[in-house]
């Protein structure tokens, strides 16, 4: 699949943004840690052998500086292409968690789910009787605010209040595991769609790199496959609808946070996706992060704090506004996957994230999990 991507499709606009990543590196036989240098890569591994290790360096934008204190090892286009490697996610022993229902419209969509019970049919009338009501309430509000405490009172009292409303304007976010460490795949790769699935979408989104003691330091994009159906049968179903096989990109490189993209940058990122069918179905959008209901730095701290750690460090997905309703089946069915579908995330300061789509049991297994990769670090004398 890779192939038919360069260079020049993932990378950012910007020619100084300072780019980190992983690849599986045939020369080696196993993953490394590569930073960005124009076209080419270079081999981070003798400075940290996991990305978890890399971003832990208190000083790492200064000693990424000079560039060429690193090997080369490629160039992109080869580990792209497959001829000298491939693409990994940009991480590896981080933990992989989520932030669910942040922006007005994908709260709203999720009420629809709930009450459609993971029938598509039903939910165009649905959102025709709920959208004047809630989805207006909910323009602008804030998170944890005294407007959206009015807010949850007045749907209360229509009988309109939710689950996904609780944790979308309410004092809790909901932050969730959305893959177990290892698991996630990179630019390039298929990402999977459980079989039993009909009503099913991507969810474009920005990822936060987080260090162990809370520290945002870079931004990547993000594709949390989600099953709408097995999802909107049941809530308690979040974990079937998120966590497959394959169901989790990221990529494809991490841009750090230094003096030319600060932390600040990121709440004002847009977002673009478009899913191009084998069908001739295409399907496109933008998303703008100034419209989340809560704050990058406000989901950092609900995830790592005094009272929660992850001493690998995290890595964070901010949520979508995005919940695709174009039909595509036919009328009042609204989107969904079909395999092949090409997959673009993309957004100017951090690049693009593409890939394909086939079915989760279709797809080459994942086997290459923490034990293994401590393996092949040892062997190389990189541990």
């Amino acid at each position: 699949m890779g192939s038919a991507l360069t260079a020049g499709d993932i990378l950012p606009q910007e020619a100084d943004a300072l780019l980190v990543g992983r690849v599986w590196d045939e020369a080696a036989a196993g993953p490394s840690p590569v930073l960005v240098d124009g076209s080419s890569l270079r081999d981070l591994s003798k400075l940290a052998p996991t990305m978890s290790a890399l971003l832990e360096l208190p000083d790492l934008i200064a000693r990424l500086q000079d560039k060429s204190a690193y090997p080369l090892l490629g160039e992109l286009d080869e580990y792209i292409s497959g001829s000298k490697g491939l693409l990994l996610a940009p991480c590896d022993l981080q933990a992989v968690k989520a932030a669910g229902v942040t922006f007005a419209d994908s709260m709203l969509e999720r009420v629809i789910e709930e009450q459609a019970k993971g029938d598509p049919k039903r939910a165009d009338e649905i959102r025709a009787r709920l959208a004047p009501v809630i989805g207006e309430n909910l323009k602008g509000v804030k998170a944890g605010s005294d407007k959206a405490a009015e807010v949850k009172k007045l749907l209360q009292e229509m009988n309109l209040w939710s689950q996904y409303l609780e944790v979308g304007i309410g004092p809790d976010a909901e932050i969730f595991t959305k893959a177990p460490a290892m698991a996630s795949v990179g630019c390039g790769a298929k990402v999977g769609i459980h079989p039993i699935s009909d009503w099913n979408n991507p969810e474009p989104e920005v990822v936060l790199a987080i260090r162990s003691d809370g520290q945002i330091v870079g931004a990547t994009l993000g594709n949390d496959v989600n099953l709408r159906d097995v999802e909107g049968r049941s809530a308690l179903l979040l974990g079937k609808a998120k966590d497959n096989n394959a169901s989790c990109a990221i990529g494809p490189f991490i841009r750090l946070v230094d003096k030319s993209f600060e932390v600040a940058n990121i709440g004002t990122l847009d977002v673009s996706l478009k899913v191009t069918g084998d069908d001739g179905f295409e399907m496109s959008g933008v998303s703008h992060m100034s419209a989340i209901s809560r704050s990058p730095e406000t989901l950092a701290s609900q995830t790592l704090n005094a009272n929660h750690q992850y001493p690998d460090g995290a890595m964070l997905f901010l949520g979508t506004m995005f919940a695709p309703t174009k039909d595509r089946r036919g009328a009042g069915q609204g989107f969904t996957h079909e395999t092949g579908d090409r997959v673009e995330i993309s957004s100017p300061r951090l690049g693009s994230l593409i890939n394909w789509v086939d079915r989760t049991d279709r797809i080459t297994p994942w086997t290459f999990g923490i034990g293994a990769l401590m393996a092949n670090l040892a062997k190389r004398g990189l541990l």
